[in-house]
């Protein structure tokens, strides 16, 4: 273990929230195939990147349709349905942000989510509401891993990085933090993670 944590950053989705793009669109597949083929070529994860990284749902949308006109009401539902892309908590992940909150530590949150979605998604998420400040990378137009991402979090939180826990599933997202001097924790369970705020202090055992 490293220094004193003064606060703990979580991201958001498949650490606090579960999050499967293909929900929306499973009921309207009856072939496997070829909703891999929608998911892989008509809306690709990168594409999606591109929303988590600023560009509104509306231009991609569009952009989109054009391309694939037969998947056009899909594409749509991409946005108009996202919420049903998170199904719910990750199990023991809830708890978790209790146990912190209760326990006086602060809250922070950096999560790749475009803005429009975010629109949609924050209000009906009350465990939202623990967090001191929620960076949102469509917001600001910065995406983990770019490092830049990390210095204006650490602005805006008020605590130099390696007095930080940054908490993400993606090794790419916690090798960025560390690299920018923050401590940070690969997401696999809320089980480890547990065990590893024990250790450190932050939580009773």
């Amino acid at each position: 273990m490293n220094g004193r944590i003064a606060a703990v950053v979580f991201d958001v989705g498949n650490v606090l929230v579960r999050w499967d793009r293909r929900l929306p669109f499973l009921a309207h597949f009856d072939d496997p195939a070829e909703l891999d083929h929608f998911m892989d070529e008509v809306i690709p994860l990168s594409w999606h990147a591109e929303h988590d990284a600023g560009r509104p749902a509306a231009d991609l949308v569009a952009e989109r349709s054009a391309l694939f006109p037969h998947y056009s009401q899909l594409i749509h539902d991409w946005f108009a349905r996202f919420n049903e892309s998170i199904p719910g908590p990750v199990p023991g992940s809830p708890e978790l942000i209790e146990d912190l909150h209760a326990a006086e530590v602060p809250l922070y949150a950096i999560t790749n989510f475009g803005a429009d979605t975010w629109a949609g998604f924050r209000p009906i998420w009350p465990l939202g509401d623990r967090f001191r400040d929620i960076v949102v990378s469509g917001v600001e137009k910065l995406a983990k891993p770019d490092p830049a991402i990390y210095s204006l979090a650490q602005h805006r939180f008020g605590h130099a990085g390696e007095t930080m826990l940054f908490i993400d599933d993606s090794l790419a997202n916690v090798e960025s933090a560390r690299a920018c001097g923050w401590q940070a924790h690969h997401f696999v369970d809320s089980a480890g993670l547990r065990t590893e705020l024990a250790e450190r202090g932050l939580l009773a055992a």
